[in-house]
């Protein structure tokens, strides 16, 4: 008996040292997909959203059991840069759904479609944003997104150490180019609708000053939502291309910063 008590003693250390990185492990995930797209959306009941955390965390703790080692017991620490590191990427990865709702924005005020192929979300926004929306978050689960997620949190590791905290100086330079990003994403996604406006509105102008009595607006108004529509047909899948390949590249490299 006596035997094999000494014989399961190296066992109990190793099963505590797993213990220790399935935790800590799970505390960078679970800062991750509090802002994940689609799998951390707000949708999603909270019980599913835990199980997703744990097969994450059952996904990547084996990878990188090698880089977290107990800090002597410190439990702060850990919960700190963890947290930071998981909300870090996560942020990252929410900016491309926000662009996807500032350029549903601008175009629904572009081309008077705020209030078409409406539907209830939980963050209120324009309809054209909702649908903007969903359909990133369905090509981006297509693509597979959880694969690309599962790499990015494992090659956060070589960027984030476990207890140890990222210099400001690094987390503001990145935070502003990924922001920065977002709006020029947005942009360029609602661009065609801006210029297309513009000339819609030059246009009816000049038609209002040369037939002062013709009611330009009644009959600009059908054409402005028709014109969005046939727009919107055209322009959206190479926009929502765009995004994906945007969205790609941050997950190929998320914590590099352009020099």
């Amino acid at each position: 008996m006596n035997d094999l008590i000494i014989d399961l003693a190296p066992l109990v250390g190793l099963s505590e040292h797993m213990v220790w990185v399935g935790f800590i492990v799970f505390l960078r995930v679970g800062a991750v997909m509090a802002l994940l797209p689609a799998f951390g959306e707000q949708v999603i009941p909270p019980r599913v959203r835990l199980a997703l955390g744990l097969a994450f965390t059952l996904v990547i703790a084996p990878t990188v059991i090698h880089r977290v080692t107990p800090l002597a017991g410190e439990l702060a620490l850990p919960l700190l840069t963890e947290v930071l590191a998981g909300l870090l990427l996560g942020v990252g990865l929410r900016l491309f759904i926000v662009a996807l709702q500032m350029a549903g924005t601008i175009i629904a005020q572009a081309t008077s479609l705020a209030q078409l192929f409406g539907g209830a979300g939980i963050e209120p926004q324009p309809a054209v944003g909702h649908m903007l929306t969903m359909a990133g978050l369905a090509l981006a689960v297509m693509a597979g997104l959880h694969v690309r997620v599962a790499e990015a949190l494992i090659e956060s590791y070589d960027y984030f150490p476990p207890g140890k905290l990222p210099f400001s100086a690094d987390v503001a330079s990145w935070g502003l180019v990924q922001v920065s990003q977002a709006f020029r994403t947005a942009f360029a996604l609602s661009a065609p609708f801006l210029a297309g406006s513009l000339i819609y509105n030059v246009a009816l102008g000049i038609i209002n000053r040369a037939m002062p009595q013709l009611m330009v607006a009644f009959v600009g108004a059908p054409a402005l939502t028709l014109g969005g529509m046939i727009l919107m047909a055209i322009v959206l899948p190479l926009a929502l291309a765009l995004w994906m390949q945007g969205l790609q590249n941050f997950l190929s490299a998320p914590f590099e910063v352009p020099g």
